[in-house]
């Protein structure tokens, strides 16, 4: 058991969670796309790395869902249907909703300090109307949610899955929430926490979820993607 205050050794991150985590980024981003094929050869000259550790960071991310492996072919960004989409904010549902119900029966001190300038970046990102900031506020809120639950496991499922809702965001752009509604539902689930009213909280959060799926595929749509696939974007997380 390590004693408070001693210095203990620093752990080192391998040089192949390094290159997934770069990996992810360059997903969620955009600057590798759904459909993209990976070329070892490419990136790891673009790296600065040797074949090993990225073989081994692709892996991983073949392993979260990201990546996609064919035979004889290689490895490609994902492509996300309709389904895919509905999959991933059912199962983000099933895990804020249990973050929130931890956070009202042990940690609201916590989720209010720490949520509350998550609020405050999200309100100066929409008083910019810069989407991509927008969308990262966004996204540190949601992620900051979970954390507070205090659940490790659920902050690992969390990870992967904002990376995929990232991806799967290009036709949110014409049907985007105005930055004033944007802050509005996070407000709203910010002071449901600050109220103790966990029944509000917990609709609030499935409403947020469930809506956002119809602003991206449409009320009753099926599980094909639209004309040219899902894409790299940003939007309401």
């Amino acid at each position: 058991m390590s004693v408070p205050g001693r210095l203990q050794p620093v752990p080192r991150r391998s040089t192949a969670a390094v290159i997934a985590d770069q990996l992810r980024s360059a997903i969620m981003y955009g600057s590798l796309e759904p459909g993209d094929q990976l070329g070892e050869t490419d990136l790891a000259g673009q790296l600065g790395v040797s074949r090993g550790p990225l073989r081994e960071a692709m892996q991983r991310l073949v392993q979260e869902g990201l990546l996609r492996s064919e035979r004889h072919r290689g490895l490609f960004v994902r492509e996300l249907t309709a389904d895919d989409v509905r999959d991933i904010y059912i199962s983000r549902l099933a895990i804020e909703r249990t973050a929130c119900a931890l956070i009202m029966r042990g940690n609201r001190g916590e989720a209010l300090a720490r949520l509350t300038p998550m609020l405050e970046q999200l309100v100066q990102a929409a008083e910019s109307r810069d989407r991509v900031a927008m969308s990262d506020a966004d996204q540190a809120f949601h992620q900051t949610l979970v954390s507070c639950s205090g659940n490790s496991r659920l902050e690992r499922m969390t990870q992967t899955l904002l990376v995929e809702t990232r991806m799967c965001l290009t036709v949110m752009q014409e049907v985007y929430p105005e930055p004033t509604e944007l802050v509005e539902e996070h407000q709203k689930l910010l002071d449901a926490i600050t109220n103790g009213d966990e029944d509000l909280l917990l609709r609030l959060i499935e409403s947020h979820m469930l809506e956002t799926v119809e602003r991206i595929n449409g009320p009753g749509s099926g599980g094909e993607p639209p004309v040219g696939g899902w894409g790299p974007s940003i939007g309401n997380t």
